[in-house]
């Protein structure tokens, strides 16, 4: 349990942290809204008699299955499974969240959980060897729970970046990571060339490199073909939080690349996720916009359901643009 009383539970495959001490009637009722007799729950894959729901505590790392009966023949449209791909590896969020500028790892873990985030985005830093019990990440962030995507924030030369996660990879194990090489401190815009030198590398070493770039198309499909498993054009400064400034080009990267391309840097708000889901981009990533907004927590769930409706709105196809109006109801008959 950590220390705001709250534990980590997986509920029909989404990640949830909930009150500690709840049974799972109380689950249930107070936290999904549901009637608990009118429900069959599995935990940890042993069925829950029915009798025993007020008394079963849920603990931390719990896995609930929790189903009730539908009628089959309710003509509901089949559930489409929109996941995504990156390295093999399948995810159903489509939102990525960093880790940093939260007030605490409290409130970052609760974001978290409330964005749905299956990926967050790690910093390697050095260990506080002067209190080696300080509060880590990973004590309120579960890394078998949620993947971690460690990140070359903050390098400026391929060796930088190359040297950040070989120590990764040893801490952790990760080869999945996120590469970025900046030019210089003042825009955070990537230098291209170290970029792709560094991808180069990391990928003969065997590591499964994200990328960080410019949105331009042709530096994303040499990206490509040095070895990127991910290209992640930025929408704007890093954050800045203005938006996808340049839809053209990150509309010709998603069009150029067999590879997944999320955005990167500069989302400032909602609608900023959605478009970049309608422009077809696999996904988003984000920090700043969910760690400074005035209400972190609500602007995870926001995220969430902007990327959620920009992906639904892309996949339903948008209506098409015209020069002038057209009216939707007949004009024939008027009286």
């Amino acid at each position: 349990m950590s220390v705001d009383g709250t534990i980590g539970i997986r509920v029909n495959g989404e990640h949830r942290r909930v009150r500690g001490g709840l049974t799972i009637a109380a689950l249930a009722e107070e936290e999904l809204g549901l009637v608990p007799a009118r429900l069959a729950v599995e935990r940890n894959l042993e069925v829950v008699p029915r009798a025993q729901l007020g008394e079963t505590i849920v603990e931390d790392g719990d896995e609930l299955e929790i189903v009730h009966f539908v009628g089959g023949g309710d003509h509901q449209p089949a559930v489409v499974e929109d996941s995504w791909n990156v390295a093999g590896r399948t995810y159903r969020s489509r939102l990525i969240v960093g880790t940093g500028k939260y007030k605490d790892f409290e409130q970052n873990a609760a974001a978290v959980a409330a964005s749905g985030a299956e990926i967050v985005t790690v910093a390697v830093r050095r260990v506080n060897v002067s209190d080696p019990k300080a509060p880590m990440l990973t004590d309120y962030i579960d890394p078998k729970k949620v993947t971690y995507l460690p990140n070359t924030a903050g390098c400026f030369t391929a060796e930088e970046a190359i040297r950040t996660l070989r120590l990764a990879r040893e801490a952790g194990g990760w080869d999945l990571v996120k590469l970025e090489v900046l030019g210089e401190a003042r825009t955070l815009y990537p230098d291209m060339v170290e970029t792709i030198r560094a991808t180069e590398i990391l990928a003969r070493e065997g590591f499964l490199p994200m990328v960080y770039c410019v949105d331009d198309p042709i530096a994303a499909k040499r990206l490509e073909d040095a070895g990127a498993v991910a290209i992640m054009p930025l929408g704007a400064p890093i954050g800045s939080g203005l938006g996808i400034q340049n839809r053209v080009t990150i509309r010709l990267i998603v069009e150029g690349t067999s590879l997944p391309v999320l955005v990167d840097a500069g989302v400032g708000t909602a609608s900023d996720a959605a478009v970049a889901m309608e422009l077809g981009c696999t996904g988003v990533l984000m920090n700043t916009a969910i760690a400074e907004a005035r209400d972190p927590i609500m602007m995870a769930g926001a995220m969430k359901s902007a990327v959620e409706a920009g992906r639904a709105a892309y996949l339903a196809g948008r209506m098409g643009r015209r020069m002038y109006a057209d009216p939707s109801s007949p004009l024939a008959g008027l009286i």
